[in-house]
């Protein structure tokens, strides 16, 4: 299987990859910046009603689920939303204390953004409403990426997953 991976390991070496993006503060972000503590990474935007908000206290319930002694790892959320999510409203969002306590945002232009859903295979687009009060919607790819100390895809999740099955 392409990669080294099979059904037990969930490692696949075409996930995961470079990204360029601006984190708090307007401060530029890669993933060597994230190196050397495991990541949970998904991609989702502020607005969204379900989904995203669900998966930020869902991996906090995880987080808080862990075997005493297992490091915790950092939860990134990267936007598909830049034209409205920036870094003060991501740092606002993720400051939510049902949602993991280190929790971060990654925002960047359109082509930065893109670059980074295409290295982890995820995929967004925008679905304009007219009946919203926000004008518009984000589709996005609802998985929740492990990445290991490396910056390699570990596992995932979907969110299907209970907390007590991603902290397992």
């Amino acid at each position: 299987i392409a990669g080294g991976s099979s059904c037990l390991t969930r490692t696949y070496a075409e996930i995961g990859g470079p990204i360029d993006l601006i984190g708090e503060g307007g401060l530029p972000v890669t993933e060597q910046d994230l190196m050397g503590r495991q990541s949970l990474v998904f991609f989702g935007f502020t607005y969204c009603p379900d989904i995203c908000p669900m998966a930020l206290y869902t991996l906090g319930e995880a987080i808080k689920r862990l075997p005493e002694g297992v490091p915790a790892p950092r939860t990134v959320q990267i936007t598909v939303d830049p034209d409205r999510d920036t870094p003060e409203i991501l740092s606002r969002y993720l400051s939510d204390p049902s949602f993991p306590d280190d929790a971060i945002g990654l925002t960047g232009d359109a082509r930065s953004i893109r670059a980074a859903a295409d290295a982890f295979k995820a995929d967004y687009r925008r679905v304009d409403d007219a009946s919203s009060a926000a004008g518009y919607t984000m589709d996005h790819t609802s998985i929740i990426y492990l990445m290991d100390e490396n910056w390699k895809l570990k596992s995932f999740f979907t969110h299907a997953y209970s907390p007590e099955q991603i902290a397992t």
